[in-house]
């Protein structure tokens, strides 16, 4: 993970990067909580105050016990088998707080257009609405329709962007 001062320092960098259709209605969120054992967390992008999706130590959990039960039964395929899971992450949203955090820090350490093809489904909808994404990308993406096979949870953002974007 790359380097960073803190939470509020990133959320920020991330605010001024939204489009400006949505400016002032989507918001991120990250909590910690130190006291508990790992400090587990929660990290949520919210719309209008309302959650669009969340990442929270639940997912780490049950990241962990995938793993370990393919290390526990099928130690050889391992390899193989973790492709699939995180195939699966992908699709169920199944992804931490800390999943969250390497995928903005990553983010913002890289170009719009690498970030706009990233396999990284988090990093996908940091980009599609940052405000470096311009109309005819917009457009481009749309006519394509290869963001109608992404997840529920990752089409919606695109969804959004065109939404509130004049001449999409």
């Amino acid at each position: 993970m790359n380097h960073y001062k803190s939470w509020s320092g990133l959320q920020k960098q991330l605010l001024n990067f939204l489009c400006e259709p949505l400016k002032n209605r989507v918001s991120y969120f990250l909590t910690r909580y130190h006291t508990v054992h790992n400090a587990y967390g929660r990290a949520v992008i919210l719309l209008d105050n309302k959650e669009l999706v969340s990442f929270s130590w639940v997912a780490m959990q049950e990241q962990e016990q995938n793993i370990s039960n393919f290390l526990k039964f099928y130690p050889e395929t391992y390899p193989e088998a973790l492709k699939n899971l995180q195939v699966k992450w992908k699709e169920n949203c199944i992804y931490s707080e800390s999943d969250f955090l390497l995928a903005v820090t990553d983010f913002l350490q890289m170009p719009i257009i690498k970030a706009l093809h990233s396999d990284n489904a988090i990093i996908c909808i940091l980009a599609i609405l940052d405000r470096r994404v311009g109309t005819r990308t917009l457009k481009k993406i749309k006519q394509k329709n290869s963001y109608k096979n992404l997840p529920e949870w990752v089409r919606q953002f695109y969804e959004l962007r065109f939404s509130v974007s004049n001449g999409i």
